[in-house]
């Protein structure tokens, strides 16, 4: 029961309301005090033949011109309207009391932090955004509006942090808690000014939770704080230049250039000019090569397998001291540089077949590390979709859609032969098919060929029959893009057409 009184601005007169609670025992819940004259009152529902009198009595006051019973307090409505407003938001906000603690969050902030409201509600805010101390930030006496670059689950967001000040009775301000709002962003499109976490491409952008993963960064982030050459081995498509750009911003060179030189089909004359530079000429001052630009900083060589014998010579004898001459000049240059060096050959093999200089292997090879392909590390599939369909979601600027029951089971199945670089690419597409914000299994262009299920150490295990299931599922959904009925997949399987449509059930394989 909600009640509205006007009443004159007169001394003692919402004590004498409150005394009339009192006397019926009526519990009040809330009370709220207008400027113009209006007491609001929350109370628990009462008998009619009580609310006749209590009405009455409350028009006996002195001062009371009118009582009315309402619908909700002004405080309620405005609550309401502006926790409308706030689900409304695609932008993830989160209320940070003075604890420290999160005590508010939209529907954008569960989604993103995929996590239940009991979960998130209560939890440190420093664990949510380690970046940023929050306790130090909120003991300040004049704490302000600020700005970082936080990075959640490989994506890039601005966090504003804005401080949330009410007046005492003294017409004080004081600090009572603060609003967060995280805005997606492109790092291009970031400020050069804004403070920044680790750099554009940090290892808080590898996506990531299977062991084979978990053991690759913390080998790499050692790595990253060494001089020493590296080679990053792997298949196609594995991020090993997001690895090498995470190792460089790890490093102290981290503020110096970064800089790729992709060794396939380069004609010697400009590969060389591109890595050495040249002197100055007839029409032309000269130029610098990426080795000599790079100074301080990383040269990346890319598919370093793929470079000539020419090359080849040119490079070791750059390794060896970190000088070269620029084609065309007699003067030699010294620079410190770190060569990070990726490859989807296997060196080893190309150096038993005459292909690749021994000397140079061994130079290159100081370091290594070998990127697990996406089928050996078949959990990592799931983070790494969530991943991409915000970035897309972003780009193409809609909501990020739902996935159908069973595709992520479906998209783990798959064999990934383009590994991460794959997965990416069908996911955009797929993003281009979906309607009614759904992504579903027929929105999944596959081909056909390959293989959809596959044994690694991480499908075998679990039980014997978790194990069978999972292959079982894997073997029906890659069967089921050529035999889409349970009439014609049970024909080809051989088997009984209720056999088939129990199983393809069970796994949610063709639910719409």
């Amino acid at each position: 029961m909600r009640l509205q009184v006007f009443c004159e601005d007169r001394l003692g007169l919402t004590r004498e309301l409150l005394d009339i609670l009192a006397r019926r025992s009526i519990d009040l819940r809330g009370i709220e005090i207008d400027q113009v004259g209006i007491i609001y009152l929350n109370c628990p529902e009462i008998e009619f033949e009580e609310f006749r009198q209590l009405m009455s009595e409350i028009r006996l006051i002195s001062g009371v011109t009118d009582v009315r019973k309402i619908q909700f307090l002004p405080a309620e409505r405005e609550h309401r309207e502006l926790r409308a407003l706030l689900e409304t938001l695609s932008d993830p906000v989160f209320s940070v009391s003075l604890n420290g603690k999160v005590d508010l969050a939209n529907k954008a902030a569960f989604r993103l932090m995929d996590t239940e409201e009991s979960q998130l509600i209560g939890e440190a805010a420093n664990n949510l955004f380690p970046d940023f101390n929050f306790t130090h930030w909120l003991e300040r006496d004049n704490a302000s509006q600020v700005c970082r670059q936080v990075v959640i689950s490989g994506m890039d967001y601005l966090m504003e942090v804005m401080p949330v000040y009410v007046t005492d009775s003294e017409d004080k301000d004081l600090l009572a808690s603060a609003v967060i709002q995280l805005k997606q962003v492109s790092m291009s499109h970031l400020p050069t000014t804004l403070y920044r976490t680790q750099g554009e491409h940090g290892f808080e952008h590898l996506v990531g939770q299977s062991s084979k993963f978990r053991a690759l960064v913390n080998q790499a982030k050692k790595f990253a704080l060494l001089d020493a050459p590296l080679l990053i081995q792997g298949e196609t498509g594995t991020g090993k230049e997001l690895l090498a750009k995470a190792c460089h911003q790890r490093s102290h060179r981290a503020d110096n250039p970064f800089l790729l030189v992709n060794c396939v089909s380069m004609p010697d004359d400009a590969a060389e000019t591109e890595l050495f530079g040249c002197a100055p000429g007839i029409d032309h001052d000269g130029k610098k090569g990426q080795f000599e630009q790079a100074d301080g900083g990383t040269v990346f060589l890319y598919e370093v397998g793929e470079m000539s014998p020419h090359l080849q010579i040119k490079l070791l004898r750059f390794m060896q001291d970190g000088t070269f001459r620029r084609v065309g000049e007699e003067r030699e240059i010294k620079v410190d540089v770190r060569v990070i060096c990726s490859t989807q050959k296997n060196l080893a093999e190309r150096v038993s077949a005459g292909q690749f200089r021994e000397d140079l292997y061994y130079r290159l090879n100081v370091l290594s590390l070998t990127v697990p392909s996406l089928r050996e590390r078949p959990s990592d599939v799931q983070p790494l979709a969530e991943l991409f369909l915000n970035q897309f979601s972003a780009e193409l600027s809609q909501e990020k859609p739902m996935l159908q029951q069973g595709v992520p089971e479906f998209l783990t199945q798959y064999s990934w032969p383009g590994n991460v670089r794959q997965l990416r690419n069908v996911l955009f597409r797929a993003m281009t098919q979906i309607e009614d914000g759904c992504l579903t299994k027929e929105d999944i262009q596959l081909p056909e060929t390959e293989q959809a299920a596959f044994l690694t150490e991480e499908t075998m295990e679990g039980s014997l029959d978790d194990i069978m299931k999972r292959y079982e599922s894997g073997i029906l959904s890659n069967l089921y893009r050529s035999y889409p009925s349970t009439r014609k997949l049970a024909k080809r399987l051989n088997v009984s057409h209720t056999a088939v449509a129990n199983k393809l059930r069970e796994y949610a394989i063709g639910k719409k």
